[in-house]
Formats: structure tokens, sequence, C-alpha cells
């Protein structure tokens, strides 16, 4: 009996745990579909330098995103009454964002693979494409079968199908995997690598561009790819309304006309720098911005942590040199990454790509700055200190007026080979969508088909912030040895 009680409990405590969990977990399931109703925004995520698929332009002076998956994103928007977001970033991360809530849906030339099944759920498929290998013209007589192509070096964007049939389908192929298919495009240009597997329509569109490139006269086992949405798991609200959106798109025979308009977009109409200045003065505007940002945070929080390493609370000491050690001894590419997905997946919160990409440059140099001050301080002589006690000053003023003016003057140097630095490394956010140099230097050569100009535009930008903040700091480091 007394077994028997204590199942009876049991039982109950079950149900109850049941019943509690049970309404929980159909919010968890609406969680995203309620949160896009709520904020009346549907957040997309893509990497805009696929055209004709997906692309970037200037329009009127404003940049627009035109190809077929954005006419598709604008459809499921104003079906479901919301606003659409476009959230550019590179095809490699975009799994990331919606695991951790930056992007609602990805639609991206996106194929469904096992894989990818374990972590997002996909919808029904709004289209279908094939792929080609791309080869240089002057080429095209020595290739005639995918055996051609064995030991041979064969490019792929990275993260795609298109990777996995070139490490799968060409025998003992040297596979080059790059983030971008721009970059792809200027090796196989630049002859440094031999094919690139690419989709059809894409590879169309730069053949039109890019007249020494062509189609190799080989195929691939693989069927026609279905292209899929891709929605976060336990999603099912907003998966319905997604394939709603596409049945009709397939039923009306939408995408032919997506196609037509997106053709149209793609008319060259202008010269170069007529077309894409602006995409370089905005890239260049926010390099300035985040920079500017990162050199005045990082110096402040870099002098109170090295006053924070130099203290003789242990304590602090010893929390000072951990965060020193741990930003200087991890690539501030993994910390741009932390800061984007742990604003979302650890804090909750809805961070834009710009301030975050910001606040990884500001603790990234804040560590590097902290130890330049550190070692400026123990620089000064130490008779210095005494005399200062001895006129009665205390520790903080004895460090603001003391020892910190010439611990700055003998650091002057290498503060300035760090800002130098920061300015340079601050391209590495343009792999979270911060739009700055890099960012719309690569944007550009998606549209205009040209992978090297965009480039060295974009070199001769930074070299220009450079060497001028190389100029100012010499200028104020001569004024500091003058007034010696």
């Amino acid at each position: 009996m007394k077994y028997f009680s204590k199942l009876i409990v049991i039982a109950i405590l079950i149900s109850m745990t049941l019943i509690y969990i049970q309404p929980m977990a159909q919010a968890d399931e609406d969680a995203t579909w309620k949160r896009i109703k709520e904020s009346g925004e549907l957040k997309v995520g893509l990497s805009a330098d696929y055209a004709p698929l997906e692309f970037e332009k200037t329009v009127n002076g404003k940049s627009e995103y035109e190809g077929v998956d954005i006419e598709l994103a604008k459809k499921i928007a104003k079906d479901n009454n919301v606003k659409l977001k476009i959230v550019n970033m590179q095809f490699d991360s975009l799994l990331g964002a919606l695991k951790t809530g930056k992007i609602d849906l990805i639609i991206s030339v996106m194929t469904s693979t096992p894989e990818r099944k374990k972590e997002v759920d996909f919808s029904e498929p709004y289209m279908e494409t094939s792929n080609t290998l791309l080869i240089r013209k002057d080429d095209l007589d020595k290739y005639h079968d995918l055996k051609d192509f064995s030991k041979k070096k064969i490019g792929a964007q990275k993260g795609t199908e298109q990777e996995k049939i070139a490490q799968t389908e060409i025998d003992k192929a040297e596979v080059s995997s790059l983030d971008r298919l721009p970059d792809a495009i200027l090796a196989l240009k630049s002859k440094k690598i031999d094919g690139l597997v690419i989709e059809k329509p894409v590879a169309e569109a730069y053949i039109k561009q890019n007249k020494e490139l062509t189609f190799a006269k080989v195929s691939f086992n693989e069927a026609k790819k279905p292209t899929v949405i891709a929605v976060p798991k336990q999603s099912p609200m907003l998966l319905e309304h997604v394939n709603k959106t596409i049945s009709e798109v397939k039923d009306k025979n939408l995408i032919n006309s997506y196609m037509d308009k997106t053709s149209k977009a793609m008319v060259d109409d202008g010269n170069f720098y007529q077309k894409y200045g602006t995409f370089f003065i905005k890239g260049l505007k926010n390099t300035i911005l985040i920079s500017f940002i990162g050199v005045i945070c990082g110096a402040i929080i870099g002098a109170l942590i090295a006053l924070a390493k130099l203290s003789k609370f242990k304590v602090l000491s010893w929390l000072a040199s951990i965060y020193i050690e741990f930003l200087r001894g991890t690539p501030m590419l993994v910390q741009v990454f932390l800061v984007f997905f742990g604003t979302t997946a650890l804090l909750g919160l809805d961070v834009s790509a710009l301030v975050c990409g910001t606040i990884a440059l500001v603790i990234n140099s804040s560590a590097y700055i902290a130890e330049i001050i550190r070692a400026g301080i123990n620089a000064v002589d130490r008779g210095q200190t005494e005399a200062a006690q001895c006129l009665g000053l205390n520790y903080s003023k004895t460090m603001i007026h003391i020892i910190l003016p010439q611990a700055i003057k003998n650091i002057l140097p290498a503060l300035g080979n760090e800002f130098v630095t920061l300015i340079k490394e601050s391209s590495i956010v343009s792999t979270i969508g911060v739009s700055e140099i890099m960012f719309n230097a690569q944007v550009v050569q998606g549209i205009s088909f040209d992978p090297f100009k965009p480039l060295m535009i974009a070199a001769v930008m930074y070299f220009v912030l450079t060497f001028s903040l190389s100029r100012v700091m010499n200028l104020i480091e001569g004024r500091m040895k003058a007034s010696d």
C-alpha cells in the first residue's frame, strides 16, 4: 500500500509537470512568430553578393536590394502585414544569426541538407537551380570531362552545396573554399584556381560581364536542387505563413516575373564611380565612426585596466590580468562573433551589427592599450612618485598630474601604431554585416561583377586614413618633444 501511494504521488507530480511544460513548449514554438507580429518587422538574412538572385545597387543615390530572393522576401512581408528588414552578411554566418535570433528567416539560395536540418527547419522549395563549372575561356579546349579536373584547384563558396560538389564529384580536386563569390571569381580570373563550381543563373550573370569566362563542357551527377527558406526550429506558425506565400508564388509562376524584373535592374546605366561612389562614401563614414569610438573608448578603458593591473589590490590586479590575457590571446574575429551572437543568445538584447562591431573593437583595443600604458607608467622613474608623496600628493593625484603625463609622452609612438592598426582591423567587422569600407567594397564586387577595382579603391581609402593619422600623431609627438 505504501509503494502504491508513492506511485500515485509520482504520477501526480509528472502530470503537473507535463501540464506546466506543455503551455511553455507551445509558447516557445510560437515565440518567433509572436515577436515578428509584436515588432511589426520581419528580419531576413542573406548574402547580397549573388546577382541575379540577391544583390545591392544604387537607385537615385540610395542603396536598395534587388533580386529574386529580395522579391520573395518582400512578398512574405507584405502577405503578413509586417515591415521587411534585410540583414546583409556573409553566407557562412547566416545559420548562426538565425539560431541566435538576429534574423527570422534565411532567404539566400539555400538548399536543404541533413546537417542543416539538425539546426533549422526548412520551407517548401520555391525554385530549382542546377550547378555548373566556370572556367577561363582560354582553357575551354583543355577540359572535356570531369576527369580532366582531377588534381586541379577548384574553387567554391564556403559553406555551400557547391563546396560539397567540388569535394565529392571531382576526383582528388584541391578545393579552395572562399568566403565570398566575388573572391572566387577573382581567384579564377587571376589563375589561382582552375575552375569554379557555381549555380547556373549566377554563372550566366558573371559571364555576361566577364567575357574571359565561360562554362566548362561538363555536367555533375546531382539533379536540380530545390531552393528553400530556413526558419528557426520550433516555429510552426512562421513556417506555415512562409509556405503559404511560397504556394501562391508557385501557383502564379511569379519567379519568372521576378527574374525579368531583376534583369532590368542589372542593366548598366552609368560609369563605375557614379553608380557605386555612394557605397564607398557610406563605408568611409562608418569606418571613421567606429574607429574614432574604438580609439577614444579603448584608450579610456585601457587606462583604467592598466591602473587596475598596477593596483595593490590583488583581486583587482588579477581580474585585469585575465581581461588583458584573454583579449590578447584570442583572435579579434572570434571576439566580434562572441559580441554579435552573445548579445542576443546570452543577454537577450537585439543590438545592431554596427554597435556590436564597435563594442568588439573597443574591448580588443583596450587590452593592447592597457599594456602599452602599463609599460609607460613603469618606465617613469620611481623617484617621481616618491617626490610627489613627499609633497603630500595622494596616489590618484600623483598618477593624474605626475606619472601619466610623462608616461603618455613616452608611449605616444606605440599608441599611434595601435590607432593605425585599429583602423585597418575595423575591416573585420564586415563579417557581421557592418557596412564599413571593406564590406561595401565587397558589395560593389557583387553588383559590378568586377572583383578587382573595388578592392583597389578600398586599399587607397584605408591608406589615406592611416597615412593621415600617422602624420597627425607625428605632429603631436613633435610638439611634445619641442615642449621639453
